[in-house]
Formats: structure tokens, C-alpha cells, sequence
């Protein structure tokens, strides 16, 4: 008999952009693969795959507690009924009460931390109340996965975690399905911001640069693409108007948007675990700037594959840009490889999907 790995995410297209991989191997290999996620279209692709699929409902942004509860309950009886040998788990609800459900049920269970979120990382009661149900959650979690040591250590210092735990280079990136892409001959430099349009990400610092090198390089262009926050709705249509910025809206392909690209530019300070887009970039080819925040930092080594920059500091930002601008041809085509050579080495997916099922293997023979 086949044996059963459920897979606990919180978005189709997500499971679909960081786990393939990890799905398609564990199906090659002879396991049954459940995954329990809502249903979006990026589910019909996996299924094709041979997977199973369990539509659960989900709310990234509810704190409604009825809401969390029925979603506990859902976990409960669909891996209950289904009564998987392993659990794999993404981001904080799943994490969260896959592991307490897992507790209950006595399946092991392989979390991965993908980012701490706003509500850990900064002191309130919210964070209070959240540590102390990851203490709780995760007292019999059979292993759980980092993506950069700075949350390794924090989760090692709350007292979270002891012994169970490893480092991952992030999600990894898929090198075959993010090719090289050849550098963009045009004169004018044009830079891309690929995220949610939200101030955690530098959103202002990105927008504010924006305004500022235009006067000074009318042909710099400044896409930007991805889930608009309301607060930024009115700002970013009147900026695309004039012809500061170049809104794209959410895009289904970002390939399309870095083969024009000269660079990718996240000023973020939100607490990622390792950024998948910054991975994709590099990948791809096309060269960097970022903040030292954990999972950008480690992707980015300065004046070599991109430039580091100041959290929240929109001059350092404007700085590094006009540096680059300023750079031959040569020498950004030149950062760009060098930055997928450093993803090929230090990120490629590969690695990830190895442990995984190192992991896995070792649970399921025993």
C-alpha cells in the first residue's frame, strides 16, 4: 500500500510556483500525495499530476476566532478520514494548526517556517499570545525547516524549537524553469518591483525613488508588478498616468516582465524567509538591490550580483540606482550572471527537494 503525505498550504498558486517539484518527486516515488488548500486553477494542474486534492477553505487575513476554530476542526477531520503517514506544512496557519491537529493524531508532521510575519516580529500582546501557541503547537513536531538562520535562532531562543530543526536555502529555485534570460540590449535602463504593493515591502521607498530619478533620467522606466493595498490604489493609477510608474497589476507570468528588466529592486524590512522573487531574479539573470533583511540578504552579495540597501532609507535606494544606472553594459550583464551562478550553487530547488524526501524516506521506513 501506497503511503499518504498530506500537504497543508494556504494558496493553489503557491503550492503550485514553491512545491511542485516537491510534489512531483514524492509522486514519482510512490507515494500518495492530499493536499488540503482551497481550491483555485492552479489545482487542476496538479491533480493532472496525480494528486489528490481536498478543498479547504482559507482566509490568510481572518482573526475572526469562529472562523479559526471551524478551520482547526476541518484539519482535524480531514486528516483523521485520510490518516496520512506524513504532514508537510507552509506558513503560520497551516504550521500552526497542522501541528496541533498532528499532536493529537500522532502523525509526524514537517513544518516550514517561511517567514515570521509582523505579528512575531515586533513586541505587542498579539506576538505574546502567538509565540505561546507555537510553544505549545510545536512541543511534538517531528522536524521543522527554516529558510534563513536569523528565524533558526530566534524560534531556538523563544524555546521553541531544541533539537528538531534545519536550515533550508529558502523554496529554492526551480534553475530549468527560471532560465537565463538574455540581458536587455535597450539603452534605458528599466527597473522592476515584483511584490505586494504595501509599505512593509518598501512600496514608498521604491515609489519615492521612482519620482526622484525620472527628473534626473527621463527614460528610466519603473514597472512595478503585483497585489495593489488599497492605501496605494489612487497613488500608483495617478503615477501610471504620468508615466513615473508602470503598474502591471498581479501577473500570472513574471518571466515576461524580467526579460526586460535590467533589474529587480525589493526595499523591503518585512520579515521574509527567503525571497522567492529576488531567487527568481537571479536565476533568470538579472541582477539586484535589497535590503540586508534575512532572506534578502543572504541572496545578495553587494557590488558583486546587485547592491544592498538601508531598510526604509529611500536616499541610500535612489543612490545605488543612479550607481547602477551609471555601470556599462557590460558590467550589469556581468552582475546578472554572476547572480545566477550564486543560485545555482547555494539556492537551486534540488536541494530542497532532496532533504525533503531524505526526511520522509526515514520517517516512512521505519
Amino acid at each position: 500500500m501506497k503511503k499518504t503525505i498530506a500537504i497543508l498550504s494556504n494558496h493553489h498558486a503557491w503550492t503550485y510556483n514553491l512545491r511542485l517539484e516537491i510534489i512531483e518527486k514524492l509522486i514519482i516515488e510512490g507515494y500518495r500525495v492530499v493536499l488540503l488548500v482551497g481550491y483555485g486553477k492552479k489545482i487542476d494542474e496538479l491533480v493532472k499530476l496525480g494528486c489528490e486534492f481536498v478543498d479547504v477553505p482559507f482566509n490568510r487575513h481572518s482573526t475572526n476566532p469562529l472562523n479559526e476554530i471551524n478551520l482547526l476542526c476541518l484539519y482535524y477531520k480531514i486528516l483523521k478520514d485520510i490518516a496520512p503517514d506524513v504532514v508537510l506544512s507552509y506558513t503560520i496557519k497551516p504550521n500552526l494548526y497542522g501541528a496541533i491537529v498532528c499532536r493529537f493524531l500522532n502523525i509526524p508532521i514537517i513544518t516550514n517556517i517561511t517567514g515570521l510575519g509582523t505579528a512575531v516580529e515586533y513586541p505587542g500582546i498579539l506576538r505574546t499570545i502567538l509565540l505561546t501557541v507555537y510553544k505549545i503547537a510545536f512541543k511534538k513536531v517531528h522536524l521543522v525547516f527554516f529558510q534563513n538562520e536569523v528565524n533558526r535562532n530566534f524560534f531556538v531562543k523563544e524555546g521553541i524549537v531544541k533539537d528538531n530543526y534545519d536550515v533550508l536555502p529558502g523554496s529554492g529555485v526551480n534553475t530549468e524553469r527560471f532560465k537565463y534570460l538574455e540581458y536587455p540590449q535597450t539603452s534605458d535602463v528599466e527597473f522592476i518591483f515584483i511584490s505586494r504593493v504595501m509599505k512593509e515591502k518598501g512600496a514608498d521607498e521604491f515609489i519615492n525613488a521612482a519620482v526622484r530619478v525620472k527628473k534626473v533620467y527621463p527614460n528610466v522606466k519603473f514597472h512595478i508588478c503585483g497585489f495593489c493595498e488599497q492605501a496605494y490604489e489612487s497613488q500608483l493609477q495617478r503615477l501610471h498616468e504620468t508615466g513615473v510608474i508602470i503598474y502591471h497589476g498581479m501577473v500570472d507570468n513574471v518571466l515576461e516582465f524580467l526579460k526586460i528588466s535590467h533589474c529587480t529592486v525589493l526595499p523591503t524590512f518585512y520579515p521574509e524567509g527567503m525571497s522567492n522573487v529576488l531567487l527568481e531574479s537571479c536565476a533568470s539573470g538579472r541582477p539586484i538591490i535589497t535590503t540586508n533583511r534575512p532572506g534578502c540578504g543572504e541572496i545578495v552579495d553587494d557590488g558583486i550580483n546587485g547592491y544592498i540597501i538601508k531598510a526604509q532609507d529611500t536616499e541610500d535606494l535612489i543612490h545605488k540606482m543612479l550607481t547602477f544606472i551609471s555601470l556599462s553594459y557590460e558590467q550589469k550583464k556581468e552582475m546578472g550572471i554572476l547572480a545566477r551562478e550564486k543560485v545555482k550553487k547555494q539556492f537551486n530547488r534540488n536541494i530542497v527537494v532532496d532533504r525533503y524526501l531524505k526526511v520522509i524516506n526515514a520517517i516512512c521506513s521505519r
